[in-house]
């Protein structure tokens, strides 16, 4: 049997979640808010004026951008508000919740935009394409600032990420509403109007439910993609002292933060060492894993028959 050696590896368990980026989030998608909503304002008036549905379709969804956005920085200040004994991982699951509900959004407003077109096809309203084309390429320029302004946050924050996603659909939208002003200056078919319309729907389908898929599995607190519990196991029984791992579990609170809790069988003559035994498993889990918040509970061995039948 081996003999425990004290001292082997010591570091401080970290419980706590780093939401050291959270304030540079909210600056981002402030400044996306406000350069969308200004925009929105001019798209609405110009759709009116030139009566182009493609325009009004692309003001729709900067729209629903301006309202998610402000929905997702609800989120996010309430979301990093200190725990409670009614709320002991704080409110983080917000953001999640609002992403999902912008997924929603979307998807309704793209599912009334191809009504609109389809319905449009058969006899399409003259356009005004000089008016339709300008405005577009002032939507198109003020999107690719925005894309440019959340291009890091979206890789860590599934909020932001649900804004980029957006963004990103709106300046194809633009490039979409451009192209069919272009076709109906030069030749006159007023058809490109709805065709148009059409495209800028198709483009929000895809990113929208992929965004929706990766909030539901969060909600349903389902293993994070990516991550492979056979492979963790075996990194936890490889820990010095270590004999076993059952009722492990691994979900996300909320974007970039995963938790893991399970029961660790350890040896006897570890027993008496096991905040020994608990740093190395919290350092193995930080190091290969990224996950920060784990608990672990240390069991002699023979004590998982004394548990309920209900932990898997």
């Amino acid at each position: 049997m081996r003999e425990p050696r004290v001292g082997v590896l010591m570091t401080g368990h970290s419980h706590g979640v780093d939401s050291a980026g959270g304030a540079q989030h909210r600056r981002r998608l402030t400044a996306v808010l406000v350069v969308t909503g200004a925009v929105m304002v001019v798209e609405v008036v110009a759709a009116l004026v030139s009566g182009s549905l493609a325009l009004a379709a692309d003001a729709g969804h900067m729209f629903t951008d301006v309202a998610a956005i402000g929905i997702a920085l609800t989120a996010m200040t309430i979301a990093e508000r200190r725990t409670t004994s009614r709320s002991t991982f704080g409110l983080y699951r917000l953001e999640i919740f609002a992403a999902a509900v912008n997924a929603v959004i979307l998807l309704a407003v793209a599912a009334f935009v191809v009504w609109t077109a389809v319905r449009r096809l058969d006899d399409p309203p003259e356009v005004g394409s000089g008016l339709m084309i300008a405005v577009a390429v002032l939507g198109l320029a003020a999107n690719a600032g925005s894309l440019w302004w959340l291009r890091e946050g979206q890789r860590e924050s599934l909020n932001v990420r649900g804004a980029y996603l957006e963004v990103l659909g709106d300046l194809l939208g633009s490039a979409a509403v451009i192209v069919a002003g272009v076709v109906i200056a030069t030749t006159g078919e007023q058809v490109a109007d709805p065709v148009a319309s059409l495209v800028v729907a198709l483009l929000i389908v895809p990113r929208t439910w992929a965004l929706l898929r990766e909030a539901v599995t969060i909600l349903l607190e389902a293993t994070p993609s990516g991550t492979d519990l056979d492979h963790v196991r075996r990194h936890i029984v490889g820990v010095e002292g270590v004999l076993d791992v059952h009722d492990l579990h691994i979900w996300t609170i909320s974007s970039g933060r995963p938790v893991m809790s399970a029961h660790v069988v350890v040896e006897d003559a570890w027993l008496g060492h096991s905040g020994e035994v608990l740093d190395m498993l919290q350092h193995c889990l930080a190091a290969h894993f990224d996950v920060d918040h784990c608990t672990f509970q240390v069991e002699p061995p023979g004590h998982a028959a004394h548990e309920a039948p209900t932990h898997p």
